[in-house]
């Protein structure tokens, strides 16, 4: 069950890439428009946070039955998690190629792994888990192999600003596993999105951001962004509520995979290549090194 709510959490992430290129296209989002593709970001997010926030008071979830303490605790991880993260990340991108943002994003899974041989006495690190998620990031180089120029030099705008959203979203993930311990996993999505989103429409038009004219279709893009949102990060929390963190991020790197994948399909890029196979591969190796059960240790005889 973990495998496949963790594969469905990916294949939702990895349709993302092909959804928002195309809204960027139909609204008239420039490459470089990091304030625009800020207020786009915001109204996907917000509205997913709006749809939880419904169906958990649909499904009579203590969505306003919160304490100052829970309060802050949402904000923090709304500004965290949804809005300082993609505020890097969308700076990194504008100053970097797509193919080392890819790559250098990939370093959630590591940073996720580290924090959690820190925080959690069940989820340290061992050699079977630095193995597994080196796989994993073998993957996710063998996806990108050929996509562009790596021999530019690295900017603290462009690759310094994709790690450190990296690590923002690492340590808010592990921030939201605290959280959920004593809140509702749909009620916190629900929160940190719409706190995140927010977060991100105001600062969006506050730096001279604007979207074109809304259109059926780029509505339908919108809506499919903000309910894939919604379904994702709910499912992927009760994961982490539930399990070592470790054990989850590592199919973080499955997201690239599927996105290229998917990409092919919707954009009408080739698919049926030999990096594609490859980086699947890897990357389901390196899951299955990290999840895979060990046997306990046999107990020694005892003496007749």
């Amino acid at each position: 069950m973990v495998l496949a709510l963790a594969t469905l959490c990916c294949i939702l992430w990895g349709s993302s890439f092909p959804a928002i290129k195309s809204g960027y296209d139909m609204l008239g989002i420039a490459r470089h428009d990091v304030p625009s593709k800020l207020i786009f970001a915001g109204y996907r997010f917000l509205l997913a946070g709006v749809i939880l926030l419904v169906l958990a008071v649909c499904m009579r979830k203590p969505v306003l039955r919160l304490d100052r303490r829970q309060s802050g605790q949402l904000v923090a991880l709304g500004i965290a998690q949804t809005g300082l993260q993609y505020v890097f990340f969308y700076i990194g991108l504008a100053y970097t190629t797509g193919v080392r943002a890819s790559i250098l994003n990939a370093t959630t899974t590591f940073f996720s792994v580290l924090l959690a041989h820190f925080v959690y006495r069940n989820d340290k690190l061992s050699p079977r888990k630095s193995v597994g998620c080196l796989l994993g990031f073998a993957g996710v180089l063998a996806v990108n192999a050929g996509g562009g120029p790596l021999t530019a030099p690295p900017s603290l705008l462009g690759e310094g600003f994709i790690v450190i959203a990296a690590f923002v979203l690492s340590a808010a993930s592990i921030y939201g596993k605290h959280i959920s311990r004593n809140m509702d996993a749909m009620v916190m999505t629900g929160w940190q999105l719409a706190i995140g989103g927010l977060a991100l429409l105001v600062g969006g038009y506050v730096t001279g951001g604007a979207l074109g004219a809304m259109t059926p279709a780029s509505t339908v893009v919108l809506a499919y962004l903000a309910l894939l949102s919604a379904v994702a990060f709910t499912v992927w929390s009760l994961l982490l509520k539930y399990n070592p963190v470790g054990k989850i991020s590592v199919f973080a790197f499955l997201v690239p995979v599927f996105g290229s994948a998917l990409s092919a399909v919707f954009l009408n890029e080739t698919i049926l290549e030999w990096k594609n196979l490859a980086a699947l591969l890897l990357v389901c190796g390196g899951i299955w090194l990290v999840t895979r059960t060990q046997a306990p240790p046999a107990a020694a005889p005892t003496a007749g």
